[in-house]
């Protein structure tokens, strides 16, 4: 299960790395198109579809990586039953929280596609394909939410200590 599990995470990271390449590729589209005076049609709104894309995706895997921001102060300070505590409800409400973002992301693309919802650019992309790409990383991230949660009451959670992952 865990081998399986990793593989979603490392997955929706790929894509998310795929997303940004398009991303990075769109931007330069449009800004060679302005410099050499020829447009393509939704480049910009294609940009943002990859940005969210990117986001959305790569949260789950930058979550089990440890390099989500959290704020350590109080964490620091607790230990044993109350440090363990502390992080049960930290991750229940994270966890409350990544369920409510996939529901309504998943409910978004779907009356996207069921109401025909297309981007009001002149490409008139029906919205609910790039949609996915926000849902999918949603429920990857419930996934992983659930994960960290059931790891935690299990006592095999894996936790960096420090307050600063990497410092630049």
């Amino acid at each position: 299960m865990r081998r399986t599990l990793d593989a979603l995470y490392d997955s929706a990271a790929a894509v998310a790395a795929l997303c940004m390449v398009g991303l990075l590729i769109a931007v330069l589209l449009s800004i060679l198109g302005r410099q050499f005076h020829f447009h393509i049609s939704g480049i910009d709104a294609y940009a943002g579809y990859l940005m969210a894309g990117t986001a959305s995706l790569a949260l789950a895997h930058t979550l089990k990586r440890g390099e989500h921001i959290r704020v350590t102060l109080l964490l620091t300070a607790l230990k044993g039953r109350w440090k363990h505590l502390l992080e049960l409800w930290a991750l229940g409400i994270g966890t409350l929280l990544a369920g409510l973002y996939a529901l309504y992301s998943v409910r978004l693309a779907w009356l996207s596609h069921v109401f025909h919802d297309v981007s009001t650019s002149n490409d008139a992309t029906p919205l609910w394909i790039p949609q996915i790409g926000m849902a999918a990383g949603a429920v990857v991230l419930v996934i992983a939410m659930l994960d960290e949660l059931v790891l935690e009451l299990l006592g095999r959670r894996a936790v960096v200590d420090g307050e600063a992952l990497h410092n630049e």
